[in-house]
């Protein structure tokens, strides 16, 4: 994973620091990465997920 580029990826969906879901699981696909490995780097960039697909996330 080039976490350089999803980070910039992810730095262009976010808006005030968060994430859907929905775009989070598009993006890892996109990338070829597990939501996990997403999921930690969303966390070291400090973006958080919202509208969480599961509801676990508001």
């Amino acid at each position: 994973m080039d976490k350089e580029k999803v980070t910039q990826k992810i730095n262009s969906l976010s808006k005030n620091g968060k994430i859907s879901c929905k775009q989070a699981l598009k993006l890892a696909e996109e990338e070829g990465i597990s939501s996990r490995d997403l999921g930690t780097l969303l966390n070291e960039i400090k973006v958080k997920v919202a509208s969480c697909q599961l509801g676990c996330f508001p």
